[in-house]
């Protein structure tokens, strides 16, 4: 009996070894109760800022192709593409802040004789004017773009459906008035205009097709004066 208490007594004495005695060491804790991080080498933070530098590079290049896909790159606006996501964008706006504008859909009404007589570098000059004139009578926070082609259009904010066909009419003016000099030949080319009223209700896909389906009939009214 004396022995077994003996015995008892003796582990419970025992202590946890220590790194001294050949034991494993209980890891140390830093004053706020957790464990010390562990140190980051020159290296390792060499490594970080390099990585860094190249995510914001490739970002900025994603950009740039982005930017690039919306853009038409003989005229320098928005391309079908990136007209469209700005009129998604616009009519969004209308809806929740209940804004309003117009879309303009215009047709150059003689690239292709013009591309057929003297050629193409001749039209190119004939859409670059047109796309000139077109900024010219547009503000900042307008969009003018390309939707293929000889065709264009406007996304006019803030404008009535009558604001929006005098300035339909006053575009129609103004290209009518340039003039090109091809092999001695002086040539123009005119263009038709279409409006639809955007508004709360509105939607981009029908908005566009009323615009250019106005455009048309423009066209064919334009014809028979002519």
């Amino acid at each position: 009996m004396k022995k077994k208490t003996r015995a008892t007594a003796g582990r419970a004495g025992k202590r946890p070894k220590s790194a001294a005695s050949g034991g494993k060491a209980a890891p140390r804790r830093s004053a706020a109760g957790g464990s010390r991080p562990p140190a980051v080498s020159n290296g390792t933070r060499a490594t970080i800022r390099r990585l860094k530098a190249e995510l914001a590079r490739t970002q900025a290049q994603i950009e740039e192709l982005q930017a690039s896909a919306d853009t038409d790159y003989l005229l320098g606006i928005a391309n079908r593409r990136g007209f469209e996501r700005e009129l998604h964008r616009a009519i969004a706006y209308m809806k929740r802040y209940r804004a309003f504008g117009a879309l303009v859909v215009l047709d150059v009404d003689r690239l292709k004789p013009i591309n057929d007589a003297f050629g193409h570098a001749a039209g190119d000059q004939v859409l670059k004017a047109i796309v000139a004139e077109l900024t010219a009578h547009v503000r900042a926070s307008d969009v003018v773009g390309r939707l293929g082609g000889d065709e264009f259009a406007l996304l006019l904010w803030n404008l009535s459906e009558t604001d929006a066909r005098a300035k339909a009419a006053t575009l129609e003016e103004a290209i009518d008035r340039l003039s090109f000099v091809f092999d001695g030949r002086t040539v123009n080319a005119g263009a038709s205009a279409g409006v639809a009223v955007l508004d709360t209700h509105s939607e981009a896909g029908r908005a566009l097709e009323a615009a250019d389906s106005a455009m048309y009939v423009r066209k064919a009214l334009r014809r028979h004066e002519s």
